[in-house]
């Protein structure tokens, strides 16, 4: 996920709305509790959190460090502390919002250079581990590789029918990349999927087409061929990243409705 200083401002301004409310809600004129109830067993206690101020205190804190721990290398926390008090107790802040407004929308810019040089850098570092994966997996006993750089490994081979690329198809299949990070599985959506072949990736469209039904393959799609040097922004496949599938064709459903499985 991608921060932006407005969201990051407009969680500050939330954060400090809460921990307002609770102050707020609180009955100035209500009772003290006394010695007995001071003294009885906190079934909410927390060790090192005193009491439910501290507790919904530290519990705001967290949400606001986890909101800013992807730009903490840009924040000084003693200077934070210092705006966020002269947010809460109303004291005279060191910019006034004409000065907050150009300092956010100069931060805005530097993050969004920061991410596109970032972005680059690893859409080069994938093109190339890519490439050299692809040359030396061309090699590999069973690899067959197509002319728009797809390669495939047939672990077990169907003898149905094989889809259109206008069909709809019910896989099981598992999405990794070249490290083994797994991004994506059927099993993590409840089981086997239907998709339409025209809704995927080149690569995958590609694939699932040369496979019968009742086959198990394995396909490396290039990066022209999946998610190109964009990647899936905030996503979890990294620009030029190649992708690797374990795809089982279950059946293919036409448009009309009707279908074929391994069992018929």
């Amino acid at each position: 996920m991608n921060v932006s200083p407005m969201r990051l401002v407009a969680l500050g301004t939330l954060s400090v709305a809460l921990l307002t409310a609770v102050g707020c809600n609180k009955d100035a004129n209500a009772p003290k509790a006394d010695t007995a109830a001071a003294n009885s067993k906190d079934p909410n206690a927390i060790p090192g959190l005193k009491d439910e101020k501290a507790r919904v205190s530290y519990m705001i804190g967290l949400d606001m460090g986890n909101t800013l721990k992807q730009v903490k290398d840009e924040i000084d926390l003693p200077t934070l502390e210092k705006g966020l008090k002269a947010a809460l107790d109303g004291s005279k802040p060191l910019m006034n919002e004409q000065q907050a407004q150009q300092v956010r929308e100069a931060f805005a810019q530097k993050l969004q250079a920061k991410r596109i040089a970032d972005q680059m850098q690893a859409a080069s570092k994938n093109a190339k581990e890519g490439q050299a994966f692809f040359a030396k997996n061309a090699k590999a006993p069973g690899v067959q590789t197509t002319a728009s750089g797809l390669q495939y490994q047939v672990l077990t081979q169907g003898t149905g029918p094989k889809p259109k690329a206008d069909d709809q198809v019910t896989v099981n299949y598992t999405g990794k990349l070249l490290d083994g990070t797994k991004f994506d599985s059927s099993e993590d959506h409840g089981g086997a999927a239907t998709l339409p072949l025209q809704q995927v990736v080149p690569g995958w469209r590609e694939g699932i087409q040369l496979m019968p039904v009742g086959s198990k393959y394995r396909l490396w799609i290039p990066a022209s061929q999946g998610y190109g040097e964009t990647g899936t922004p905030g996503g979890p496949i990294p620009p030029n990243a190649t992708l690797v599938f374990d795809v089982e064709l279950v059946g293919i459903a036409n448009a009309n409705g009707a279908g074929t499985s391994p069992a018929h």
